[in-house]
């Protein structure tokens, strides 16, 4: 919009005005239809004008609008945390609020560290991450995240931290498995707070699912070391693989579990930490104090919408909504990479998180952007990335890809009509 006070991430970039939303789709005010094969940002679990959600969060609003958590609680913040707490798996028995997904994840940091200082193991400071992995935007996340895009702007800035290699730098499933031995052999154990994993990873490799073994296998070290595990279920909680969270589909069991995103459906900012009770244990027989939090933790309007829409998620049986969505989105997505060859070389994916891996030959033709402009202009909004994959000689080469990742209230129809959109995208982009 000319004239405009925002500061855009991409001044060169030109957004569509979005007037109203309702279900799948957006309108612009120029009458465009868009659909959001990608939730926004994986976000926008539940759809659009989803009116139990808006009516609570008005109702809520009206009755108390803001009350700092440092001095008092609301109901629907206990509303919102018991709900998210009997999703969880097993032993996990709280959760800490924040606002997005970078903040619970910062939050996790703090709290393993925090978690080692009530036991005497105050060398235990450094977190692991992996390359290809995301975990937010702000120092600390980025620091032991491995979008390396991202991080070359800022890289004086980052503390630091280790990392273990991309899930794709090796045919070998198992090397980042080796590299964590090697790395609690060489760092030494009693100096590592944390590690932060994907269970499946979203944005940065497109909906990549690990080797359930490999997952294991680093779960088991971690424990073996006292290693805090950290899950980062941001993408991947409340439903969006086909389970409440995507650490039950390995089975392994974390300490954190760190979520955000789809908690409210895209419809207020609220992300945060659910706490395993051994260290909800040490912190409070360590003087029961969490030296941590925010402004908006727990914000009486953000948790009233999380509580309407995990009411959403139970009585509209979300879950086998994205089983069966899922299945007919993935058999379609199959059908055009046989139709399109050239251009797509896997689809991968689990629930209604799925991805197309594009050619690197397409990147000379702008890549997964490129591919998502031409399905804009279709009426279609997915979520495109890239992951640089590096060979036996060091040799990089960057892969594109495409999250397809709609609503998980999403019909047939709009599946259908998905497919049809991005058939379109796929056959004039490729000619």
């Amino acid at each position: 919009m000319s004239g405009s006070a925002v500061f855009h991430r991409d001044f060169g970039a030109d957004y569509p005005l979005i007037v109203s939303a309702q279900g799948s789709y957006l309108y612009a005010d120029d009458g465009t239809e868009y659909l959001d094969g990608s939730s926004g940002a994986v976000a926008a679990n539940l759809g659009h004008g989803v009116t139990e959600i808006a009516d609570a969060m008005r109702e809520q609003a009206l009755r108390v609008g803001f009350a700092h958590t440092l001095r008092f609680e609301t109901a629907a913040l206990h509303d919102a945390a018991a709900r998210i707490q009997g999703l969880a798996p097993e032993g996990f028995t709280r959760v800490f609020f924040a606002s997005g997904g970078s903040e619970a994840n910062e939050s996790a940091f703090k709290l393993a560290r925090q978690y080692h200082l009530s036991r005497g193991e105050s060398s235990r400071h450094l977190v692991v991450g992996m390359w290809d992995n995301y975990h937010g935007n702000t120092l600390g996340a980025l620091a032991v995240g491995g979008d390396a895009s991202r991080r070359q702007h800022y890289a004086p800035m980052l503390p630091r931290t280790l990392r273990l290699p991309s899930w794709r730098d090796s045919a070998d499933a198992m090397a980042p498995v080796a590299a964590l031995e090697k790395l609690v052999r060489s760092e030494g154990a009693e100096n590592i707070s944390a590690l932060i994993l994907e269970p499946l990873v979203g944005s940065q490799l497109g909906a990549f699912e690990p080797e359930h073994e490999a997952l294991r296998k680093i779960a088991e070290i971690c424990r073996t070391h006292g290693i805090v595990l950290i899950a980062d279920e941001v993408m991947t909680g409340f439903g969006r693989c086909g389970t409440n969270f995507a650490v039950e589909r390995s089975g392994i069991v974390p300490d954190l579990i760190t979520f955000g995103k789809g908690v409210t459906g895209g419809y207020a900012p609220l992300s945060g930490v659910i706490v395993s009770e051994p260290i909800v244990q040490a912190v409070r027989d360590s003087g029961g104090v969490f030296h941590h939090g925010y402004t908006y933790s727990g914000h009486p309007v953000a948790v009233a919408a999380a509580a309407a829409a995990l009411q959403f998620y139970a009585e509209r049986d979300v879950l086998e909504n994205v089983a069966l969505r899922g299945a007919e989105l993935r058999a379609g997505l199959e059908i055009l990479a046989v139709r399109y060859p050239n251009a797509i070389t896997e689809v991968r994916g689990a629930g209604l998180l799925l991805a197309l891996e594009l050619s690197p030959a397409l990147t000379a033709r702008g890549g997964a952007n490129a591919l998502n402009r031409a399905a804009m202009a279709r009426g279609l909004v997915l979520y495109p990335g890239a992951s640089t994959r590096a060979d036996s000689r060091g040799d990089t080469t960057v892969v594109p890809h495409l999250l397809v990742a709609p609503p998980l209230t999403v019909t047939p129809a709009e599946i259908a009509e998905m497919l049809s959109r991005l058939d379109g995208a796929l056959r004039a982009h490729t000619d």
